[in-house]
């Protein structure tokens, strides 16, 4: 499958007037690997680090809630990041603003590594968190639509959902470095050294991939399809104004297509190492290494299922594609709560394994499918405010609300909540038009 895509890619090659297949390839897929490896580090710490750090100690369920409050904060973040470099994204161009969102998400990544715990500054510990992750969040609102649209604006009509699928690469290999790197930190260093100091070094190490992603980036061409708006002068001055009083219902159908993907991440990831780890009966007990390890293992099918899932998308269509694809989430929701909740570490894996399938299977479209549903003039816009608008909807609350559920009622209404997430999505697919064939 691998050696096809790279003929495939290769066949291409010549078909780009400015940009080669493979830098393009590379500049959207290292882009946002580096952002999603800034991500999940605070993902990772907000679950097993934070809330013993950062927050007053005494009720130990309390201080995590509190963490992944501070988790929430990025994905408020989001949307008014998108709305910001989406502006100078359809203004002026996605070169420029892809670098400017990679600086933003960076800067703040590395400021958290520096950051004084609760027990030396008191409450400005938490406020000073809460103020980085904010910048995380605008970062990365900016990063993923432009990431998207670089490779997309760039690829043979025939081939977009392909070519968009490479950003989507960025997420697996993102996650499985983050929780690589705290697993091997956990290996190198006692519990303590881990807790004082060791948990900074991810997000000091991520100064290095920022500049090697800026380095990348610096040296490509605006893509063909903005080249042409704006020597034609059709830039919208107002891009989110544009998008709201002409294309709301693009905007509502492309942030509920993308809810139920992040629900499913973002219960496959936080709450599930949260789930795993914790001690029972509140939780499996698996010791926090052994869970890092069995989540690197099953992000792997994560990142192979998503190319495949691009493929799938430019052969049958994104709507028929996605439709089908819900549905199977909603079947793996339905029946994951007596798998994950066996106590079987083997039935642990095949639920890692099964959810990131499915998790890469309906992630790897969406680089192509919701830029289509944008024209030129406001489409990093809305393709990035769709994204994390949605992010709010199906990210931000997703291990909360799980965490909450589990604990009131059980694990069977996670998978209630994550199919009753499924099902908006399914609706809003059926409600939507096929958008493989029109020209961008």
């Amino acid at each position: 499958m691998q050696a096809s895509i790279a003929q495939e890619l290769e066949a291409d090659a010549n078909l780009v007037n400015q940009n080669s297949r493979g830098k393009v390839i590379v500049a959207s897929l290292i882009g946002t690997a580096i952002e999603f490896f800034d991500f999940y580090i605070y993902a990772t710490a907000a679950v097993i680090v934070f809330p013993h750090i950062f927050f007053p100690q005494g009720d130990p369920t309390a201080a995590t809630l509190q963490s992944l409050a501070t988790f929430a904060i990025a994905f408020i973040a989001r949307p008014i990041g998108s709305a910001l470099f989406g502006h100078f994204g359809d203004r002026v161009g996605r070169k420029v603003t892809l670098v400017a969102s990679l600086l933003t998400m960076g800067v703040s990544t590395v400021v958290i590594g520096l950051l004084p715990t609760y027990a030396t500054i008191g409450v400005f510990a938490p406020m000073l968190l809460a103020l980085a992750r904010f910048g995380q969040g605008l970062g990365l609102g900016g990063e993923w639509g432009g990431a998207a649209l670089l490779a997309t604006e760039n690829a043979p009509p025939k081939k977009r959902a392909l070519y968009g699928s490479f950003p989507q690469l960025g997420a697996p290999i993102g996650f499985f470095f983050a929780n690589g790197m705290f697993l091997l930190l956990s290996w190198l260093l006692t519990d303590e050294q881990f807790i004082s100091w060791g948990w900074r070094v991810p997000f000091l190490l991520s100064a290095v991939l920022v500049l090697v992603g800026l380095y990348v980036r610096v040296s490509l061409h605006e893509t063909p399809v903005f080249a042409k708006i704006a020597k034609a002068g059709k830039q919208v001055k107002v891009p989110i104004g544009t998008l709201f009083t002409k294309y709301k219902k693009a905007t509502l159908l492309g942030t509920f297509i993308m809810v139920a993907t992040y629900t499913l991440f973002y219960i496959m990831t936080v709450y599930s190492l949260g789930y795993g780890t914790a001690a029972q009966p509140a939780g499996l007990g698996i010791p926090r290494n052994e869970f890092l390890l069995m989540l690197m293992i099953g992000v792997v099918g994560f990142g192979v299922m998503v190319p495949i899932a691009g493929q799938l998308a430019d052969k049958f269509g994104r709507r028929k594609t996605m439709i089908c694809i819900t549905l199977l989430m909603i079947v793996f929701a339905l029946c994951f709560p007596t798998i994950l909740g066996s106590g079987s570490q083997a039935l642990v894996m095949v639920f890692l394994l099964c959810g990131f399938m499915v998790m890469g299977l309906t992630f790897g479209p969406m680089g192509a499918l919701l830029p289509e549903l944008f024209p030129t003039e406001v489409r990093y816009t809305g393709a990035s405010f769709s994204y994390n608008v949605s992010s709010i909807l199906g990210a931000s609350v997703a291990p909360y609300i799980a965490t909450w559920l589990a604990t009131h009622y059980g694990l069977f209404y996670v998978g209630v909540y994550l199919a009753f997430m499924a099902t908006l999505t399914l609706i809003a697919l059926l409600l939507s038009k096929e958008t493989a064939h029109q020209s961008l």
